[in-house]
């Protein structure tokens, strides 16, 4: 078969991953590798790595805002993008690299759909006018794109909804995976201990912004008996304003109780799916979510998950089979209502979520292997270059 040369183009990559999206990259990354005739270089912001081509901001950006940064990184990333036979981007900061790079060099770029900017109007908080640079810079790229892969079929059903000129054919569920030899049941009780952590608990993994929905299950948890504890590994806010409101939410919740903990720091590997495994449930509030690599991570150490009916989290949690789902509608009291009552009758069976964790660890280990969904993206990349 003939070699391919393949440029992944992103923001996030090792040491600076902070969302699924960066994981997203570098696990298929690292199975893109293993197949035979499969070459891969990665184009990253950052700076030099030893293991991508590395970018830094250049000179005369310092004051620009992010989105005008993210486009200068772009069109230095272009330039060099020349030798390869297809060129694959992920995530709006890195979409206009992949696509004047196809312009400019006549090869075929593929874009990721981790998220779409039409259904975040919170990020205008976050990026202020480059919030509208962002919104431009995603619609153009996904238009012009060779083929453009969702990552569950909530959001190709989003990206069509969003972007009516796209053609339905170009648009390919290609489902995010977990490394379940990686993210596996791990029962260090010295990693929640050295927290103080004791008793029963629930956890959440994510960053602070509003999509993640950390602010409803937190006015949810107010309601939640007592006796349960709450772990919040959360921390990078995407803004002041999300970032100052889960603080005092946060506050309010430890004036009462003593078993909830807040976890600001990004955890290493070993702890995280220690902390995984000892908690009693996962829960995924999500508001907005493509589908939620978290809920698979959680899954793989074989813990039950509480997650909204939004997006693609249906394509991942059975429902009373590998955890449950809670409706959002948009209207926060209702879905906050349903969060408490869920999370209290949920916390209440430990029976019950031992049976949805290892039901969830066998439908992880069964469905969303990275080996599959490295096979299906080179099977893509080779269509489009045909």
């Amino acid at each position: 078969m003939t070699a391919l040369n393949v440029g992944i183009v992103t923001k996030e990559w090792p040491p600076a991953i902070y969302g699924g999206a960066g994981v997203h990259v570098l696990q298929l990354t690292q199975a893109l590798r293993t197949i035979k005739d499969v070459h891969v270089d990665v184009h990253c912001f950052g700076g030099k790595r030893d293991d991508a081509f590395g970018y830094s901001l250049p000179a005369g950006f310092a004051d620009a805002n992010p989105a005008v940064q993210a486009l200068a990184i772009d069109l230095e990333m272009a330039t060099h993008l020349g030798h390869v036979d297809v060129v694959h981007s992920h995530t709006w900061y890195a979409n206009m690299a992949g696509h004047i790079a196809s312009l400019q060099h006549g090869i075929p770029h593929i874009v990721s759909a981790h998220s779409l900017e039409p259904l975040r109007p919170w990020k205008s908080d976050q990026l202020g006018g480059g919030y509208k640079i962002s919104s431009w810079a995603e619609k153009t790229s996904f238009e012009a794109a060779a083929a453009i892969i969702a990552v569950s079929d909530g959001m190709r059903a989003d990206v069509l909804a969003a972007y009516p000129s796209v053609d339905p054919a170009k648009v390919v569920t290609i489902r995010n995976g977990v490394d379940t030899e990686k993210f596996a049941p791990n029962h260090d009780s010295s990693v929640p201990q050295s927290f103080g952590i004791n008793g029963p608990y629930a956890i959440f993994v994510g960053r602070i912004t509003r999509q993640k929905g950390l602010a409803h299950l937190l006015r949810a948890w107010k309601d939640v008996p007592a006796e349960y504890g709450l772990v919040l590994a959360a921390g990078s806010p995407d803004e002041e304003g999300i970032g100052n409101e889960v603080a005092a939410l946060i506050a309010d919740l430890q004036r009462t109780r003593s078993n909830v903990w807040w976890i600001k720091e990004m955890l290493p590997h070993e702890q995280l799916t220690a902390m995984l495994t000892a908690a009693d449930l996962f829960i995924c509030p999500s508001i907005y979510e493509p589908l939620g690599i978290v809920n698979l991570e959680a899954m793989g150490c074989e813990t039950a998950v509480l997650g909204s009916r939004v997006g693609g989290i249906p394509e991942v949690v059975a429902d009373k089979e590998t955890g449950e789902l809670v409706d959002y509608n948009g209207e926060a009291a209702s879905f906050e209502k349903a969060l408490t009552e869920s999370i209290t009758r949920l916390m209440a069976q430990p029976e019950l979520l031992k049976k949805y964790g290892a039901a969830g660890r066998a439908r992880a280990r069964k469905l969303f292997g990275w080996d599959t969904v490295a096979a299906l993206t080179v099977d893509l990349y080779r269509r489009v270059i045909a």
